[in-house]
């Protein structure tokens, strides 16, 4: 892990790989402090079991956005999207938090992004999970990061009922 930290271009956030109830990412400012959170992950058991494994990502940049999809397996409802502030202190400053709170519908997304996420990322995903023969029926969260470049998936999620 160190080891890759110093051979990629980009910044990088370390997550603990197991559940750590939303509180498993370190958002590291340097190359240094990457390297420290995935020692603190590692060896100082900073989120116990759940960082024995560690998973290392680009950073990316932006607004982060959740996006609920109603899915019966084949089709979706997709309700307004919600704008997230996850750091601790004002101006995305500070930790990441499981959530400091989120309204909608956010002016981040106007309706062409909002297609644009439908047709790349919930639309394929439920195609995807069919055709592995588990059809998904329930709610999709999608946790998005509105970046310069476009929406990105940070993760998925399941909810009313996880």
């Amino acid at each position: 892990a160190l080891k890759y930290i110093d051979s990629v271009s980009f910044d990088v956030v370390v997550k603990a790989s197991g559940l750590a109830a939303g509180k498993g990412v370190i958002v590291p400012e340097s190359k240094e402090e990457a390297k420290q959170a995935v020692r603190d992950c590692l060896e100082k058991n900073m989120f116990g079991e759940a960082g024995q494994e560690v998973v290392i990502e680009e950073r990316l940049f932006g607004p982060e956005c959740s996006v609920l999809a109603l899915c019966d397996g084949h089709r979706i409802a997709v309700l307004p999207p919600a704008q997230d502030h996850k750091r601790a202190f004002d101006s995305d400053q500070g930790p990441n938090t499981g959530g400091m709170g989120a309204f909608a519908p956010t002016p981040v997304v106007k309706e062409e992004m909002l297609e644009q996420i439908k047709k790349d990322i919930l639309l394929p995903t439920i195609n995807g999970m069919r055709a592995e023969g588990k059809p998904f029926i329930g709610c999709l969260f999608a946790g998005l990061m509105i970046t310069p470049s476009g929406p990105k998936v940070i993760e998925f999620n399941c909810r009313f009922g996880d």
